[in-house]
């Protein structure tokens, strides 16, 4: 399927901050589409960035010198920013990467537009699109309290389509246990790679860092998106009510304003304690509510990478 027809539209002189507004982006029913808009967005903003490329031999983007090849030339970038930039490729990569997505019933939480999940599901297919773009095999794993679906990693961009068909079919439900997914994996997966995970990390804090750990003794790099809902984070409901745990089913009835400062301390410390660990065990941790572009994620990712030597 040729993508880049169906974009057409949404190319060339477009504000593409206008359309990587979570909001705006769920309104878009193609997967493919969704990916390709935010990486061409994110590339967009990519030359007004000292970071190149996502990977321990990703590409980058160099200004054309006089000499190089024409065929070389990114015309597209051209197109956009009017000046001239060269796309430099490794032949190989030794690359592959796993993305983890969590479909347990919490991420189906939503208080605006795209809920958790979806909104990982759009991350997880544009970073899917830059990495077999640029020859890096990429897998997917789907998973609630055990896993749902393992696609194994593959480099070739008609896999692309098995990704995208796999990752929109996830539903939320289930309830979570993080560490039990984690573990497998990390005895499953042999070869060093890249482990991508995004979730609302909502389970036992002590079990989810010790799988991580699992992960990083067997020597992969590791990313997590921990994404949140921003009332998650604030608790900022106007009136009294009854919350029902989208897992459990235990319900609460309560007034929120009474409950909404301690209620906001024990979030800010349960970020903090996953910062904190992720940091201590050389685990990239990036921390993103749904409100905010997929750009400023993908550059969150970058930053990490850049950090590491990527």
């Amino acid at each position: 399927m040729n993508i880049s027809n169906h974009s057409e539209s949404i190319q060339g002189s477009v504000d593409y901050k206008k359309y990587l507004k979570p909001d705006v982006v769920s309104r878009l029913s193609r997967l493919d589409l969704v990916a390709r808009l935010v990486v061409e967005g994110f590339i967009t903003g990519l030359h007004r960035s000292p970071y190149h490329g996502f990977s321990v031999e990703f590409s980058e983007y160099r200004p054309y010198m006089p000499g190089d090849p024409l065929r070389h030339i990114d015309w597209k970038v051209l197109g956009r920013t009017d000046r001239y930039y060269v796309k430099q490729f490794e032949e190989e990569t030794n690359l592959r990467a796993y993305l983890l997505l969590d479909g347990s019933s919490s991420m189906g939480f939503t208080s605006g537009h795209v809920t958790k999940l979806r909104y990982g599901i759009y991350l997880a297919a544009a970073l899917s699109y830059l990495m077999l773009l640029q020859r890096d095999a990429v897998g997917l794993v789907t998973f609630d309290q055990q896993i749902r679906s393992y696609l194994p990693p593959r480099s070739i961009f008609s896999y692309f389509h098995i990704l995208l068909r796999e990752m929109d079919r996830l539903k939320s439900g289930g309830k979570t246990h993080l560490s039990v997914t984690f573990h497998e994996l990390a005895e499953r997966i042999k070869r060093r790679g890249l482990i991508i995970v995004f979730s609302d990390l909502f389970d036992d804090v002590e079990e989810v860092i010790a799988s991580l750990k699992h992960f990083r003794h067997r020597k992969h790099e590791v990313i997590v998106f921990h994404i949140l809902d921003p009332i998650e984070r604030s608790f900022d409901f106007k009136q009294d009510g009854m919350f029902i745990d989208m897992e459990t089913g235990e319900k609460i009835e309560t007034q929120p304003w009474h409950i909404r400062s301690d209620y906001r301390e024990k979030v800010l410390a349960f970020i903090e304690r996953y910062k904190r660990e992720c940091r201590q065990h050389r685990i990239d941790y990036v921390p993103i509510d749904t409100s905010q572009p997929f750009d400023a994620a993908l550059f969150h990712y970058l930053a990490k990478r850049k950090k590491i030597g990527g």
